[in-house]
C-alpha cells in the first residue's frame, strides 16, 4: 500500500468516526486494506489484457471445460499494483461458467503460460459439447475488447463474524462492529475505489455480503478435493488462500445480472505457479 493508497482511505476513516466507531477500531479495520488492480474497457490506464478474443493454448494443454473470459499480460500489469506474488511475465488466462450449480465443482479455470511457449489457436466454443443454444447465446454476450488496469485499494465487504482460530484482524476480518464498517465502505467506495467488470488481487466482493465469497470458495474446494475431484492437498483454512480474479458478469451477460465468478487459490500454489490447483466459484441469484 502506497502512502497515496491511504490517503484515498481518508473518506472512509472520518466517516466512521463521524458516526462513532472508535478511532482504533476504524485503524485495525483500515490495516487490512489490500491494493488491487481494478480492469475496465475504458480508462487512461495501461492496457493489461484483454476481454475474449483468439484463444491461443500450447499444444500439450487439454480443451478448457468452460468458456473463455478474458487474457491478462502479466509483463503488462505494474507488480505494485496488487500484492499478489504472480509472475513477472507470460499470460493468464481465465476461464468460468457464470452459474452455480449447487454443487462442489469448480465453475472454471486458470492456464498460465509462459513468455515464449508456442502456442496455437483453438476453438473458443469447445467447452459447449452439448451444443446448448441457450448457453451459447449466454457466451455470445460475453465482453470482449482491451482491458486496462488501474490501481485500486480493497477493504473486506462482508459482514463476517469472527472465525475459528483467526483474529478479527485477520485476511478476512470478523468484529463487533464489521457490519457498521462495510456500511460505511459501501457509502464510500464509489469515490475511493471505484468498481469494474474484472478485479486482480484484493478481496472479493458479491451481492451478497454477509459472509467471505473467498470463505464460501475455499469450503467447495475442500469438499471437492474430499470427492477426489482434485489433485493435491487442499487447506480448509482460509488464511492459506487468497483471491486471484473476481469478474462482476452481471454487468456484461443479460440474464446473469447477479453473478459473480470468484478464482481462489492457495498461497502456495500461488508462488509455486500452480495456476491448474486454482478453484472458481460463482455467486448467482437468478
Amino acid at each position: 500500500m502506497t502512502p497515496e493508497m491511504w490517503d484515498r482511505l481518508s473518506p472512509f476513516r472520518d466517516k466512521a468516526i463521524a458516526q462513532g466507531i472508535p478511532a482504533d477500531d476504524v485503524e485495525r479495520w483500515l490495516a487490512t486494506a489490500r491494493p488491487c488492480a481494478t480492469l475496465t474497457r475504458d480508462g487512461d490506464g495501461p492496457v493489461v489484457g484483454r476481454f475474449g478474443g483468439p484463444l491461443l493454448l500450447p499444444a500439450d494443454t487439454p480443451d478448457p471445460a468452460h468458456p473463455f473470459v478474458a487474457s491478462i499480460d502479466l509483463a503488462a500489469l505494474p507488480a505494485d499494483m496488487t500484492d499478489l506474488p504472480l509472475p513477472p511475465d507470460g499470460q493468464l488466462l481465465l476461464f468460468a461458467f457464470p452459474e452455480d450449480d449447487g454443487d462442489d465443482e469448480t465453475m472454471g479455470s486458470v492456464v498460465y503460460i509462459p513468455v515464449g511457449t508456442a502456442v496455437a489457436e483453438r476453438d473458443k466454443h469447445a467447452w459447449n459439447s452439448f451444443d446448448w443454444d441457450d448457453y451459447e447465446a449466454m457466451f455470445a454476450e460475453f465482453p470482449q475488447g482491451p482491458l486496462r488496469a488501474t490501481a485500486n485499494v480493497s477493504l473486506p465487504h462482508h459482514k463476517s463474524v469472527i472465525q475459528p482460530g483467526m483474529p478479527w484482524g485477520g485476511p478476512h476480518p470478523g468484529h463487533p462492529r464489521s457490519e457498521e464498517l462495510v456500511a460505511v465502505w459501501e457509502s464510500t467506495r464509489a469515490d475511493i475505489a471505484p468498481e469494474g467488470p474484472l478485479q486482480i488481487g484484493g478481496y472479493a466482493d458479491e451481492e451478497a455480503i454477509d459472509t467471505d465469497p473467498v470463505a464460501n470458495a475455499v469450503s467447495r474446494a475442500v469438499k471437492a478435493a474430499e470427492a477426489d475431484r482434485g489433485d493435491g492437498p487442499v487447506s480448509g483454512d482460509v488464511s492459506d488462500w487468497v483471491l486471484l480474479a473476481d469478474w462482476v458478469a452481471g454487468m456484461d451477460v443479460q440474464g446473469w445480472e447477479s453473478a459473480t465468478v470468484h478464482w481462489v487459490i492457495q498461497r502456495e500454489d500461488l508462488a509455486a505457479r500452480r495456476f491448474d490447483r486454482a478453484f472458481t466459484s460463482v455467486f448467482w441469484n437468478p
